[in-house]
């Protein structure tokens, strides 16, 4: 009887290590996985890169219905104006990750791409919008993006049409190789929300569709 209960003992004590140690194994393969909790999985935690042109987006216009019918969800960015520089109530498409981890750049010259993982519409963090520049046939909705300086204004229209103010605080110029997202992706004012816009500057990369530079806008938000 006293072996049988020391067995009966043993066999609990063994069975109990057992099962804290398949606990501690699945704990550490989560964190793994997963990284600390509510973290997003770690093949995820990637610095987006810049766009980068690869294929020639289309010079066809949209219709003035076509842009009339664009909606989006309330929260998000639905059109941009930049009234110094000649765009006018421009659509802002939702765009993420491409290739490489570059963030995805509008399909039309005409459009703009609202990188989705940047912030919304006059959140903390800063949104950031890519427009072209040019194609090899027109001239982009960007094109004059490097004529705005400190002082402008940009207009962000949401789904629901709350219209968001941003002012120009300071343009840079980053080789196309060597932009420094970290900076891209953050607000000029770290206690205000901001609004960065990019486009392709500089000279044609011979033998490709893309640009030797980028041209940044930073902004912060003055109303809403």
């Amino acid at each position: 009887m006293h072996m049988r209960h020391l067995s009966k003992k043993a066999t609990f004590i063994l069975s109990a290590v057992l099962i804290v140690g398949g606990l501690g194994m699945l704990t550490w393969s989560a964190f793994l996985l997963f990284g600390q909790p509510g973290g997003a999985p770690a093949s995820d935690q990637t610095t987006a890169r810049a766009p980068s042109s690869q294929t020639e987006p289309s010079s066809i216009r949209s219709s003035p219905d076509d842009i009339s019918n664009y909606k989006v969800a309330s929260s998000l960015p639905k059109f941009i104006t930049i009234q110094s520089i000649g765009v006018t109530k421009t659509r802002i498409k939702h765009l993420g990750l491409a290739d490489n981890n570059r963030i995805a750049e509008p399909d039309n010259l005409y459009d703009t791409a609202w990188y989705t993982g940047s912030s919304k519409p006059g959140e903390q963090g800063a949104m950031f919008i890519f427009g072209h520049v040019s194609s090899w046939e027109a001239t982009g909705i960007f094109y004059n993006l490097k004529n705005l300086k400190p002082g402008d204004r940009i207009t962000i229209q949401r789904g629901d049409d709350q219209l968001f103010l941003y002012e120009v605080s300071s343009t840079k110029t980053y080789p196309a190789d060597q932009v420094d997202m970290n900076a891209v992706l953050a607000p000029v004012n770290p206690k205000v929300p901001g609004l960065n816009l990019m486009t392709c500057s500089g000279k044609v990369i011979k033998g490709t569709n893309d640009f030797s530079e980028r041209l940044v806008v930073f902004a912060s938000l003055v109303k809403n």
